[in-house]
């Protein structure tokens, strides 16, 4: 049998089709490796430790601890709960640079019950018991100005405190 040229070319044609799909399939094959299992990897969780300060539309604002597995509803409970003004549709979260300095942790006088009155410089007993029956009596502070009003609380004692107090709104 005698291949005429046109045959031929085609022939050579298949042939060379033939040899490079073939080539492939090997070449696929040496580089499939089916006992490598396929493995998942998810970034490892940061232990977190430390303060946390919650303000605003809380019972008690202020600096609370943190660690890892604290939910937010647990912070707010830590703050005692949330004021009946509060929006809990929105909530911020400020992390601040290593080594800033957060500020001290203000007192509501309108809020604050005396124990924790007695904790500011300044403020014993019989001063802390004095703020809660001002407010009893005259209603709320509208500035921390008006502290001064309080018998026994000058200026001096105002002056020491000043910076560590504050009024809800």
């Amino acid at each position: 049998m005698i291949i005429s040229k046109p045959n031929k070319f085609w022939t050579m044609v298949i042939i060379l089709l033939i040899a490079i799909m073939a080539t492939g399939s090997v070449i696929v094959w040496s580089r499939y490796s089916p006992s490598q299992p396929i493995k998942i990897s998810t970034p490892s969780s940061q232990e977190i430790e430390g303060e946390i300060y919650i303000g605003d539309a809380v019972t008690n604002p202020g600096f609370y601890p943190l660690k890892t597995g604290d939910s937010v509803a647990d912070i707010i409970q830590a703050a005692g709960g949330i004021s009946s003004n509060a929006d809990i549709s929105q909530l911020k979260l400020y992390i601040p640079a290593i080594g800033e300095e957060h500020q001290p942790q203000k007192i509501d006088i309108n809020r604050a019950e005396a124990w924790l009155l007695q904790a500011l410089p300044g403020i014993g007993e019989i001063r802390a018991q004095a703020i809660v029956d001002y407010r009893r009596q005259n209603g709320s502070f509208h500035n921390i100005n008006e502290l001064i009003k309080v018998k026994g609380i000058g200026v001096t004692t105002y002056e020491k405190i000043t910076s560590l107090i504050t009024v809800a709104d």
